[in-house]
């Protein structure tokens, strides 16, 4: 029987016809062609805007998230940046989970950080220094780098809403580059303490202020994350 089937299969092999592949096989060659630019859902920005935590608004960043991604070589073009902000007089503010899509997303090696919203904001994130890439599939640095440009930008709570802790949480939502503050969170998951604020990707502290040297001061330089929304 064993003899047959070396037979049977030479003969198809010879003949131009592949033998079944076992669905275990399949996934990994479809894993092994995921990665790259085309595939990338999720990305830290390689830059900042320069000027602080002024990014044009929702829709400077947002545009400056699609430009990076297309001079990374993207076709995707709903690009929204993981940014909240926050209304006067107690209004609902925007969400920045709320803008991103459903998931799942993948950085640009193709390493998947969340399947979906839930995962994304749980424990299960595989957002990390090793996976938190920018667009052209760099690591950014974290806490013992020289210089560190740990903090992310965000406005966020830890469940991916606008803040409600009072004061300026978005540095006039993303339009200023002086004084305020902003929440940023910790792409490395490390901070001066083991405590979980410290350890969280998209809320840890808030900024000492809007401007560039004040993120800096901070362990930032203005960058936040990026996700393909569907």
């Amino acid at each position: 029987m064993k003899v047959s089937m070396v037979v049977a299969a030479a003969f198809l092999v010879s003949a131009g016809i592949s033998l079944p592949v076992h669905a275990q096989d399949k996934d990994k060659a479809k894993a092994a062609k995921k990665g790259g630019p085309g595939d990338m859902t999720f990305f830290i920005t390689s830059a900042g805007s320069g000027k602080g935590a002024d990014l044009g608004g929702l829709e400077g960043a947002d545009k400056h998230c699609s430009e990076l991604a297309k001079a990374a070589g993207s076709k995707r073009t709903n690009w929204k940046a993981y940014l909240s902000t926050t209304q006067p007089g107690g209004e609902a503010g925007v969400n920045a989970r709320d803008r991103i899509g459903k998931g799942p997303w993948r950085n640009a090696k193709g390493v998947v950080v969340a399947r979906n919203l839930n995962e994304l904001h749980s424990d299960k994130a595989n957002v990390t220094k090793q996976t938190a890439l920018t667009e052209k599939g760099e690591p950014v640095n974290g806490r013992g780098d020289k210089p560190n440009e740990h903090d992310i930008l965000t406005g966020s709570d830890p469940m991916g809403m606008y803040s409600t802790a009072g004061g300026d949480t978005t540095c006039g939502n993303w339009t200023k580059s002086a004084e305020g503050s902003a929440i940023v969170g910790h792409h490395d998951r490390i901070g001066l303490k083991d405590t979980r604020h410290m350890k969280a990707w998209n809320s840890s502290h808030g900024s000492a202020g809007c401007s560039q040297e004040a993120l800096v001061k901070t362990g930032g330089s203005g960058r936040f994350y990026c996700f393909a929304a569907n």
